[in-house]
């Protein structure tokens, strides 16, 4: 465990550190967010290339990582979920679904999002 009393660029650092374990952790263990990565690494250059303006490019762009964001907490989620016990739960069921209807919408924001811009 890192120190919990860092300050000042020794807690940027450590932040750091922390994010790239969660980045690695989630694409080890969540096939969803390896799918929404090679989404990202597709329809980044896409975005580049058919985005008239700057306002549109980060727009496509931001929608995009918008679904990678919701798909990170929700694999944080999912992992504090299945932390706490596998065996049914009401609310462990729903938390988990909650988190998969957030995945979802951010999906049909960044499509809507496209097909607005770009058709």
């Amino acid at each position: 465990m890192a120190n919990q009393n860092a300050k000042g660029i020794k807690r940027l650092i450590n932040a750091c550190f922390f994010s790239a374990a969660g980045f690695k952790a989630t694409w080890q263990h969540e096939e969803a967010f390896r799918q929404e990565v090679a989404l990202f690494v597709v329809s980044t250059p896409l975005a580049l290339w058919l985005g008239q303006t700057s306002i549109e490019k980060v727009l496509l762009i931001g929608s995009v990582v918008l679904v990678l964001l919701v798909e990170l907490l929700n694999s944080a989620v999912e992992a504090v979920v299945d932390r706490v016990g596998f065996e049914h739960h009401e609310l462990s069921g729903r938390a988990k679904d909650i988190g998969s209807a957030a995945v979802m919408l951010s999906l049909a924001w960044a499509a809507a999002t496209w097909a607005l811009i770009l058709l």
